[in-house]
């Protein structure tokens, strides 16, 4: 019975000395540069708003934030990065819809289940998409533009990307307008801009940052704009709503995830860096001139976040099917 009890005690000692060591080494956290994958190329949008960012997180942390460009399937290649990795805080991703769960209905080959493998830290910025049209396109209302599309193979529109949001909400547009779109994938916006610029699309659905410094020179027209109230850098563009498409309503967004099973403790330090970076005036201000919006969020905030959107898009993926 002695030999017993001994054996008792030595294993609780044990399971407490191991407590007290996590604790410790969380605790610690972070004790060398942390990595950021971001699923988006250099240069976009995301990458731009993590870049403005990343002063800022590294002196909250105290370490340096190294940010590592994995583009690729809308930002699903970069989170499969991160599900995979140590869930240890020392490596960490950027994603949107695509990569982080909300409409990988209509993608192919993830490798990954994001609500079992990433862990939602918080929302980095959100933006509105612009309904753009080529100045060579006859229709300059959304009501012109749904006549000419109710027509098979009249009318091309161009999004980012299959298994974006930009392809969802083209994918919505058609169906709650009951037009006939092609839509056309590009890898990103910018091309798209190109094109619609060139006169080699017709229609894109496209955001602020990669837009309008194009419909600011008069290069493109803007048609609608899909948040529910008019974008301030363009008050003159109404909205799908006001246009007739009541229930339409999309916005782009982007947000910080870890691999499944990182300490609590790890999460809310890099939450707090990160909400805390986002909440600094003047940061605020250059993520605003972006054409996005800060969004920063409590990690269970944005984990029901995450939930609403896919809930909000599982309709439209299911719709679109695979591509």
């Amino acid at each position: 019975m002695r030999s017993a009890s001994r054996a008792v005690i030595a294993i609780v000692l044990a399971c407490q000395c191991a407590a007290v060591g996590s604790g410790r080494a969380a605790s610690a956290y972070p004790e060398r540069a942390i990595r950021l994958v971001v699923g988006f190329p250099a240069g976009g949008s995301s990458d731009a708003i993590a870049r403005i960012v990343q002063p800022n997180v590294e002196k909250q942390l105290g370490q340096t934030l190294v940010i590592e460009n994995r583009p690729g399937a809308g930002g699903a290649i970069a989170m499969g990065i991160v599900a995979k990795a140590p869930p240890d805080g020392y490596l960490i991703g950027l994603g949107g819809a695509a990569g982080l769960g909300v409409s990988l209905g209509v993608q192919e080959n993830i490798t990954y289940d994001a609500r079992k493998d990433l862990a939602p830290i918080t929302g980095l910025a959100s933006v509105p998409f612009i309904l753009a049209a080529s100045n060579s396109l006859q229709g300059k209302t959304l009501r012109d533009i749904i006549a000419m599309a109710k027509q098979p193979n009249k009318l091309a529109l161009g999004h980012g990307g299959n298994g974006t949001l930009m392809h969802l909400a083209s994918e919505m547009f058609n169906q709650m307008a009951d037009t006939r779109l092609e839509l056309v994938p590009y890898r990103g916006m910018a091309p798209v801009v190109t094109d619609l610029i060139g006169g080699h699309m017709p229609l894109g659905i496209v955001d602020p940052p990669s837009a309008m410094t194009a419909i600011k020179g008069g290069l493109i027209t803007p048609i609608a704009v899909s948040s529910a109230h008019r974008y301030p850098g363009l008050p003159e563009t109404p909205t799908f709503a006001e246009q007739g498409l009541t229930d339409f309503e999309a916005i782009g967004w982007f947000g910080i995830v870890a691999p499944a099973g990182t300490p609590g403790d790890v999460v809310a330090k890099i939450n707090s860096a990160f909400v805390t970076a986002l909440n600094d005036p003047a940061i605020v201000e250059r993520i605003r001139g972006l054409g996005s919006d800060p969004m920063p969020m409590a990690p269970d905030e944005f984990s029901r976040f995450l939930e609403s959107e896919a809930r909000k898009w599982e309709t439209v993926a299911a719709k679109a099917g695979k591509n």
